[in-house]
């Protein structure tokens, strides 16, 4: 039975980067947007409401016609990719590098600001420990996108031989109580 392994993380934390190098990887993302599997626009975000149900049944279509990596896996990577997938890759980001890279992209303050919060709280890699039978986390922060798509290959060639693989333990990430955190200079209108 093919697995579906998502690539996942805060917008800005290297999934499509990194996945370009690995290959072979479905964007979901794009999945989303050329097959119309989304129920809309939300303008405050600038970003579409995927339809989270269709997204599902297509993944899932598509790792039963054998749309996988060759080695019977699909993998997809995308900020929501772990909530169709069987195990998930969680990149992670310091919040004030996160900060950065999204306002070199051109988002919005407001949309930097929600993406660096979540990020310093942990809100994907939470999901996904809820979503996803096994999950991996990757900090990318001071890393080349080489050495990410490295230690993701590794993750991969792991799942795909059903060996654990140490050193990725979900949690192992905490910027809470650290510099880096975008709550050490977060405005909380006070």
């Amino acid at each position: 039975m093919t697995m579906i392994i998502g690539i996942t993380g805060t917008p800005g934390t290297g999934k499509t980067s990194a996945s370009a190098l690995i290959g072979g990887v479905l964007d979901l993302n794009e999945l989303i947007k050329t097959e119309g599997l989304y129920h809309g626009t939300d303008e405050a975000r600038d970003s579409l409401i995927a339809d989270m149900d269709a997204v599902y049944d297509r993944v899932c279509g598509i790792a039963r016609g054998g749309g996988g990596d060759g080695g019977g896996n699909l993998v997809i990577e995308g900020h929501l990719s772990h909530h169709v997938s069987d195990s998930a890759i969680v990149l992670r980001l310091a919040p004030d590098e996160l900060e950065r890279r999204l306002m070199a992209r051109g988002y919005s303050r407001a949309k930097i600001s929600e993406n660096a919060l979540s990020e310093a709280v942990d809100v994907i890699l939470v999901e996904a420990v809820d979503w996803c039978d096994r999950v991996y986390e990757i900090d990318t922060t001071g890393k080349t996108v080489e050495e990410v798509a490295d230690a993701i290959k590794g993750i991969l060639d792991a799942i795909g031989r059903g060996i654990e693989i140490d050193g990725y333990e979900p949690g192992s990430v905490d910027w809470l109580d650290s510099e880096a955190s975008c709550l050490v200079n977060f405005d909380y209108g006070i």
